[in-house]
C-alpha cells in the first residue's frame, strides 16, 4: 500500500520547461548543473537540491513575483533579483545564501507577520503553514513592528462555502488563490479586491464564496501557503497523520487523491500531484464530498424479506448469502437456468466487475450478465470497434494541450467532467479553436475567457446529419488527408463512403431543415476542423444516448480517418465515460455477448481458454440485455437478479417499465451503499462498500488503469469483492481468491489487453493504459499510431434514419437531459453531501419564447408529460436551450426524469435514447400522479426499514 506520514509534496517553486529545450549551463552555489532553457533559476536550485526560501512561488503556477522572499545574487546583476521570476542564463554564477540575502529576507518576513495573527497553536494550519516554515527558514526572532496601527486582525471570516473556510485576517495576498482559479480551474471566480494596504481576496463581485462564481474546485485552498482558505474537516479534526494513494470513484478522469487520515478517519482528500489523469486538481465531487461514506443512511447489516411489504429483517452475511443462494437455485429449478441474471457496475473497480460477470456465467450458467455502460456508452464500443477496431478512446487527456482544434460535441465537460474541462479551457485560452456541437449553449459557447469559434445547435435526435454534413464538406471541398486514407484504410469501404456523403442530400444546405443548423455554419466548421493542424473529437452521452447512437459513433471515427487526426499526440477521437470505470465494467466482460477483452462468446477459442481456467463449460449463446430481461419478467421466465451497485429504477428509462418488471420478479439482490430506489423493490440487501473501504483497480476513459486502495475497513464488514466470492461459494463455485491482486493476476492472465498488469507494476508506474502485454510492457497512451488496431481503418455508411421520437401537435417540445456539476448520476452519493447547497432539486430549463407561450413563469411548477408517463418539475427560464428544446437532470429521485423518457434504444446496443423524447409541458398546481404514487410507496419503504431498525433495537435490549 502507498501509504505515507504525512509532508507535505516537495514543490520546486515553478512549473518544468520543455525537457527537449537547449540546455543551458549555470552555478549555484558553487555547483555546476545545465537545465532547460527557459527554467528558473528558483527551480534549477530546487533540482539540485538548494531550496530557496518562497512564498508566493508554486510549481502548479506560472512564477509571480509578489513575496520578494526569494531573492537571489548574481554575479554582474544590480540588485538582488527574485528567482521565481528570473531564467537561468548560460554561465550565470547564482548565490541563493549571503548576509545580505538573510538580512532581506527577515526584513520581508518581519512585515509580513506584523499584520498576521500569532496564534500559531491554535491555527487549523499549526504543522501545514509555509509562512510558519518560512519565519523558520529564514530565522525571524522578532516583530519590531507593533498591532497599534492600521491592520487586518479583525477581518472577518467568510464561512458560507459548507467545504472552506476564508479568513482574510490571515491574508498574505501571495496571489496564489488567484492565480490558481485562473490557471489551474480556468473559472477566474477570484480576484484582487482594491489596492496598496486595502488589497485583498475577494470572490466575484466582493460576494461571498458561496453566492459567486466559485465552483468549489478546491485549488484556491490547495494553493494557500497559510490558513487563510481551510478545509472545514481540517479545522474541526485537527492535522491529519498519514495519508494513502487511491482514486476517485466519481467520473470517468480517474482522479488520484491523498486520503489524508488519521486512523480510520478521513480528514481531507487532496488531489494528489503526480496523478497522471488530473496533475493536482481536482474538482468539488472529488476533492469534498466523499462525506456519504459515513452518512447515517448507509446500511450497513445484511437484510432480508419474502415480500417487499414486509418489513425488513437484519440477519448475518451467513443467513443472507445462503437465503439468496437457496432462493436462485430454486428459480433455476422451477424456471430453468436462464431465469436469473447479474448486473455488474460502472461504480464498481474491475476487480469486483471481473468477478460478478464470472459468478453469472460460471454459477449461475448463463449469459445474463449486463451493465450499466449499456445505458451510457456501449454505442462506443460498438462504433469504434467497427471502424478502428478498438472499444475505446484513442488519447490521453495530456494529448488536448498538444490539439489545435476541438469538435466537443454532446458533452459539457464543465459539469460532467470538470477536471478535464479545466485543462480544455486551459487549452483554449492558449490559442487552440473550439467547434461545440450541442443543442444547449454550454459555458465552454461563451463565457468571459473562453469562446467557441462554431457552436452549432444541433436539433436532438439530427446528430448523424449533421456528421454526415460535415463530412459532405470534407469530401466535396477536397479536403480530405488523401495520404493518410491510401496508406491507413480499406480503400473500398472509403470509395463507397466518400460517394455515399457526396450525395446532393447530404450536403449542409439539404440538412438544415432535418438539424436546425445553418449551412454556413456547418461549413465553416467542417472546413475548420480539417485544416486546422491537429484536429480532436472529445464526445459524450449526447452522442451515444440516441436510435441511432452507434451510427453517430462511427460517423466520428468517419471524420477522424477522413482528416488524417488519428494516432498521434493532439488528435484523436475521445469519448467522455461517465461513471468511474464505465471503461472498466466494459472491458471486464460485462456484456451479455462477450467475454472479457470484447471477445464473442460464440468464440470457442476463447471460451475454451476461460472454460479451462475456470473449470465450467460456458454458454456459447449470448444471454439477456438488461431491456431484454425486463421484457422477459413481465413475460413469466425472468425471475432472480443480483445487482451490485446499480439502481436501474432511476438511471435505466421508462421508469414505470422498469418498476413493474420488477415488481413481477421472485428474488431481487440489491448489493449497494443505501436503500436506493431499485432496493425498495429488492428481497435481499447486502450492504456495499464505498471506494475508501476497498482494494482494487479503476479504469478511466483514457484506457487508464489506477489502483484504489482500502484507506478504511469496510463499514459493513466485508468490500464488495469478499461478498460476491461468498456468494458463488454458497451456490457451490468455489472461488478462494485472499486479495485483489489475486483477481487482477487472472484478469491479466485472460484478457489480452491486460497481459502485462500487475499491482507492482501499478505501484511502481502511477497507472497504465491498456493495451498493456508483451507489445506494449509499460503501456499504450496513444492507440492507432501506425496501425488500426483491426489493421486497416474502415469507413462506415452513416445513413440519417430519424427517430421515432420527433415533436407533434401533441407533443410539440423535445426534452433532452444531463448533468449539472454539483451532482452525480442519480445523486445517491452527492445528495447525501454538503453539495446540495448549490443543486437540491432538477429542474427544467425551458426557453422564454416558450414559457411565455405557455403561461409559465420563473420557479412555476410544470407537467413535463410523453407518451410513457408524466412529472412534476420547477420551471427556470433561460435562453441557453433553443425554441422546441427543454432540458433537465436526473439526479433526484423525486423529479421523475425517467417517468418521461421512453424506451427507444440504440439500433446496435440498445442503448436508451434519453437525449430525445417529444413532450408536452404545461403550467400545473400539484404533483404528477406517478409523483403521488412514488411519495406513498417510498414511505412505506422506509417504515418498512425503520421497523427493522426497532426490531433490531428491541431484540438487543431483550439480550
Amino acid at each position: 500500500m502507498l501509504e505515507t506520514v504525512i509532508k507535505r509534496d516537495r514543490d520546486l517553486g515553478t512549473p518544468a520547461r520543455d525537457t527537449n529545450a537547449r540546455l543551458v549551463t549555470l552555478t549555484i552555489d558553487g555547483q555546476e548543473m545545465s537545465v532547460p532553457e527557459g527554467t528558473s533559476v528558483m527551480r534549477a536550485a530546487a533540482e539540485a537540491g538548494i531550496n530557496i526560501p518562497k512564498l508566493c512561488a508554486t510549481d502548479s503556477l506560472e512564477p509571480f513575483g509578489s513575496c520578494r522572499l526569494c531573492l537571489v545574487q548574481i554575479d554582474g546583476r544590480r540588485g538582488y533579483p527574485a528567482s521565481c521570476t528570473t531564467p537561468v542564463e548560460d554561465g550565470m554564477v547564482v548565490y541563493t545564501e549571503t548576509p545580505k540575502l538573510h538580512e532581506l529576507r527577515r526584513g520581508v518576513m518581519e512585515l509580513y507577520i506584523s499584520d498576521h495573527p500569532l496564534d500559531c497553536l491554535t491555527c487549523p494550519a499549526n504543522g501545514d503553514c509555509e509562512l510558519q516554515d518560512m519565519a523558520g527558514v529564514v530565522g525571524l526572532r522578532a516583530v519590531r513592528y507593533g498591532y497599534d496601527g492600521a491592520n487586518h486582525l479583525k477581518d472577518k471570516t467568510d464561512d458560507s462555502n459548507p467545504y472552506f473556510s476564508y479568513d482574510p485576517s490571515k491574508c498574505i495576498v501571495c496571489n496564489r488563490c488567484v492565480r490558481a482559479c485562473e490557471e489551474t480551474q480556468g473559472t477566474f471566480a477570484l480576484t484582487i479586491s482594491g489596492k496598496g494596504f486595502a488589497s485583498r481576496v475577494a470572490a466575484g463581485q466582493d460576494q461571498s464564496f458561496l453566492d459567486s462564481e466559485c465552483v468549489s474546485c478546491g485549488a484556491c485552498v490547495q494553493a494557500c501557503p497559510t490558513s487563510t482558505l481551510q478545509e472545514k474537516s481540517v479545522i474541526m479534526m485537527g492535522q491529519a497523520e498519514h495519508s494513502v494513494i487511491t482514486t476517485c470513484a466519481y467520473c470517468g478522469v480517474g482522479c488520484g487523491f491523498k486520503a489524508e487520515m488519521k486512523g480510520q478517519e478521513v480528514v481531507r482528500m487532496t488531489p494528489w500531484k503526480d496523478g497522471q489523469a488530473n496533475r493536482g486538481h481536482a474538482c468539488v465531487k472529488g476533492r469534498f464530498a466523499w462525506g456519504y461514506t459515513t452518512h447515517k443512511e448507509r446500511v450497513l447489516k445484511p437484510m432480508i424479506r419474502q415480500h417487499i411489504t414486509d418489513p425488513w429483517r437484519e440477519v448475518s452475511w451467513d443467513e443472507a448469502l445462503a437465503y439468496t443462494a437457496s432462493e436462485f437455485r430454486r428459480l433455476q429449478d422451477k424456471y430453468g437456468r436462464d431465469s436469473i441474471g447479474g448486473i455488474t457496475s460502472s461504480r464498481c473497480t474491475n476487480e469486483e466487475t471481473w468477478l460478478v460477470q464470472k459468478l453469472v456465467r460460471a454459477a449461475f450458467g448463463t449469459n445474463n450478465v449486463d451493465t450499466c455502460a449499456r445505458v451510457c456508452h456501449s454505442p462506443t464500443g460498438y462504433g469504434l470497434k467497427q471502424t478502428l477496431g478498438e472499444s475505446a478512446g484513442t488519447q490521453t487527456f495530456d494529448s488536448v494541450m498538444h490539439t489545435d482544434v476541438v469538435v466537443l460535441m454532446g458533452s459539457n465537460p464543465s459539469s460532467a467532467h470538470p477536471v478535464f474541462g479545466s485543462r480544455l479551457k486551459r487549452r483554449l485560452r492558449e490559442g487552440a479553436k473550439l467547434i461545440v456541437i450541442d443543442p444547449r449553449r454550454i459555458e465552454l459557447v461563451n463565457s468571459p475567457h473562453v469562446k467557441a469559434d462554431y457552436h452549432l445547435p444541433v436539433r436532438p435526435g439530427t446528430n448523424v446529419a449533421l456528421l454526415t454534413a460535415l463530412a459532405h464538406v470534407i469530401v466535396t471541398e477536397d479536403l480530405v488527408a488523401e495520404d493518410f486514407v491510401a496508406q491507413r484504410c480499406e480503400t473500398k469501404a472509403f470509395n463507397q463512403w466518400r460517394d455515399f456523403v457526396a450525395r446532393p442530400e447530404n450536403s449542409p444546405e439539404a440538412t438544415a431543415e432535418d438539424t436546425g443548423v445553418p449551412a454556413d455554419d456547418v461549413r465553416g466548421a467542417a472546413r475548420l476542423y480539417a485544416t486546422g493542424d491537429n484536429g480532436s473529437i472529445y464526445y459524450g452521452l449526447g452522442v451515444t444516448e440516441h436510435s441511432q447512437g452507434s451510427t453517430a459513433v462511427m460517423a466520428i471515427a468517419n471524420l477522424a480517418m477522413a482528416t488524417g487526426n488519428i494516432g498521434r499526440e493532439g488528435v484523436g477521437v475521445n469519448p467522455m465515460r461517465g461513471q468511474n470505470n464505465v471503461q472498466g465494467s466494459c472491458d471486464m466482460g460485462s456484456f451479455p455477448h462477450e467475454l472479457p477483452g470484447y471477445r464473442h462468446v460464440s468464440d470457442n477459442a476463447t471460451r475454451a481458454q476461460f472454460e479451462a481456467d475456470w473449470g465450467v463449460t460456458l454458454q456459447s449463446e449470448p444471454g439477456l440485455r438488461i431491456p431484454n430481461m425486463f421484457e422477459a419478467a413481465l413475460a413469466g421466465s425472468f425471475k432472480g437478479l443480483y445487482c451490485q451497485g446499480e439502481d436501474i429504477v432511476q438511471s435505466d428509462p421508462n421508469t414505470q417499465h422498469v418498476a413493474a418488471s420488477l415488481a413481477a420478479m421472485e428474488c431481487i439482490v440489491v448489493q449497494d451503499l443505501f436503500l436506493n430506489e431499485t432496493a425498495k423493490y429488492a428481497h435481499v440487501f447486502l450492504p456495499g462498500s464505498s471506494f475508501l473501504e476497498k482494494d482494487g483497480t479503476f479504469t478511466n476513459a483514457e484506457r487508464r488503469i489506477s489502483r484504489v486502495r482500502k484507506v478504511m475497513e469496510p463499514r459493513n464488514g466485508m468490500a464488495d469483492w469478499e461478498v460476491t466470492v461468498a456468494l458463488s461459494n454458497a451456490l457451490g463455485y468455489p472461488m478462494n481468491y485472499r486479495h485483489p491482486r489475486e483477481i487482477m493476476d487472472e484478469i491479466a492472465r485472460l484478457t489480452p489487453t491486460f497481459n502485462g498488469v500487475s499491482y507492482e507494476k501499478l505501484d511502481r508506474m502511477g497507472s497504465l493504459q491498456w493495451p498493456c502485454n508483451d507489445e506494449a510492457p509499460e503501456g499504450t497512451p496513444i492507440m492507432h499510431i501506425d496501425e488500426f488496431v483491426r489493421g486497416k481503418g474502415k469507413f462506415m455508411i452513416t445513413k440519417y434514419v430519424p427517430s421515432d421520437e420527433r415533436s407533434t401537435r401533441k407533443f410539440p417540445l423535445l426534452l433532452t437531459t444531463g448533468r449539472i456539476l454539483s451532482q452525480y448520476n442519480v445523486g445517491a452519493q452527492t445528495r447525501r453531501t454538503p453539495n446540495v447547497a448549490w443543486h437540491n432539486e432538477d429542474v427544467l430549463e425551458i426557453h422564454p419564447q416558450d414559457a411565455e407561450d405557455r403561461g409559465v413563469a420563473e420557479g412555476d411548477w410544470v407537467g413535463v408529460q410523453s407518451r410513457a408517463g408524466e412529472t412534476v418539475l420547477r420551471a427556470t427560464l433561460t435562453d441557453r436551450v433553443q425554441p422546441g428544446v427543454v432540458y433537465t437532470t436526473f439526479h433526484f429521485p423525486e423529479s421523475g426524469a425517467n417517468v418521461v423518457t421512453t424506451d427507444n434504444s440504440d439500433w446496435a446496443t440498445n442503448c436508451p435514447e434519453y437525449k430525445v423524447t417529444a413532450v408536452q409541458v404545461m403550467r400545473v398546481s400539484q404533483p404528477s400522479e406517478w409523483q403521488r404514487q412514488w411519495s406513498r410507496f417510498s414511505d412505506i419503504q422506509q417504515k418498512l426499514l425503520r421497523e427493522r431498525a426497532r426490531e433490531t433495537e428491541a431484540t438487543l435490549v431483550s439480550k
